[in-house]
């Protein structure tokens, strides 16, 4: 495992998804969620087979935005995973992107206050361990908090960040989305903060904000 620096995280500023074609797949995170400098692409470094371990989330206000946001989606060129709809927590629905990666999109509330747009307030990133309890030991060593956390769920506390982490079993993480939890090589994802360089115990690589 690298560990090449120990810094203490406070901020996720930018995750870079890998993509076969990385011009298309920044065009379609601009066209579909107006994402720019929080997502960046590029070529894809090794294969991945299957579900890839992570999943991406953008939080509404309300059941709306989600329908916007997920229409757009469709239009730019994502597929259906799960259509939207009420739940027991809120209103959402799944789709992935032209690259592979999974979105969540998702509003706590179940009724509208407003006209839809396609704003949001938070990104999420949540990365599926395969022993929750190691990987946050892991974390916390690098000075993240939890701000709330139940079995095989940890949601770490990043108040001024501009993406949100959190962990949760790579089955039950899978399942969250009906997607199949099997899948093989890289996690074409890097992540980047203030934290340093560093590989976790899942295999999910970490580079400095600054880096591309």
């Amino acid at each position: 495992m690298n560990t090449t620096d120990s810094t203490t995280i406070t901020s996720i500023d930018a995750v870079t998804l890998e993509a076969p074609d990385p011009e298309a797949a920044a065009a379609f995170y601009r066209t579909a969620f107006g994402l720019d400098s929080q997502v960046r692409t590029r070529a894809a470094q090794s294969e991945t087979g299957g579900f890839r371990g992570f999943t991406l989330s953008l939080v509404t206000a309300q059941p709306a935005n989600v329908q916007a946001l997920f229409d757009a989606a469709v239009a730019a060129g994502a597929t259906v995973v799960k259509p939207t709809e009420k739940s027991l927590w809120g209103f959402g629905g799944v789709v992935q992107a032209p690259d592979g990666a999974i979105w969540n999109l998702a509003s706590s509330t179940k009724k509208d206050s407003a006209p839809a747009t396609r704003e949001f307030e938070s990104i999420v990133l949540l990365l599926g361990a395969d022993d929750v309890s190691a990987s946050k030991k892991f974390y916390t060593a690098r000075g993240l908090s939890v701000a709330k956390g139940f079995g095989s769920y940890v949601d770490f506390a990043l108040p001024s960040s501009r993406i949100g982490l959190g962990l949760y079993k790579r089955r039950a993480l899978a399942k969250s989305v009906d997607v199949d939890p099997a899948g093989t090589g890289s996690h074409r994802l890097l992540i980047h903060s203030d934290g340093g360089s560093f590989t976790d115990p899942d295999g999910f690589e970490w580079a400095p904000s600054s880096a591309g």
